[in-house]
């Protein structure tokens, strides 16, 4: 009962001395961008080279909810990969064509290419690749923390650089 009686005379102290927990721990800013004021730059190198990146919310390469924009340039491809989190995926210019397995085989009869406004979820530790036929851009989203798990390592661009 002490316990009690001393929880609430705590609760009461506070909230009459004026006491708000800090909005910024609560509620993140709010981003309201168009397309145009996106600031591109180079993807990071988990990424083939040739991707394009703006940040939109959130933090990729920690934990937490994350957005990205993605540009990817025609005939680019990304090698069959997986990811320890979800991966969702809302193509918003161009089309991009998504296959499930070990390898990338493009023109498979499996593979589906979706156009502006398609979207995709690639559940984690699904292996997958996409390629690109025309200049794509899409907006990926999920949990971080971000990361590629190439099925053949040597596919993985990061080795390639680290041996140049």
């Amino acid at each position: 009962m002490k316990t009690m009686a001393s929880v609430v005379t705590a609760a009461a102290i506070l909230t009459s001395a004026g006491y708000r927990a800090p909005l910024s721990a609560q509620q993140p800013a709010h981003v309201i961008q168009t397309p145009e004021e996106a600031k591109w730059g180079p993807a990071p190198p988990m990424l083939p080279a040739g991707a394009q990146i703006v940040m939109l919310s959130g933090n990729p390469t920690s934990t937490g909810a994350y957005s990205v924009r993605l540009k990817f340039p025609a005939y680019y491809a990304i090698p069959a990969h997986s990811h320890p989190t979800d991966e969702n995926v809302v193509v918003v210019s161009g089309a991009l064509t998504f296959g499930m397995g070990n390898k990338l085989q493009k023109g498979d009869a499996g593979n589906k290419t979706l156009a502006a406004g398609g979207y995709a979820l690639m559940p984690a530790k699904m292996n997958h690749f996409a390629y690109t036929t025309q200049e794509t851009t899409i907006v990926l989203y999920g949990q971080g923390p971000v990361e590629f798990n190439y099925v053949n390592p040597s596919d993985d661009p990061r080795k390639a650089t680290a041996t140049k």
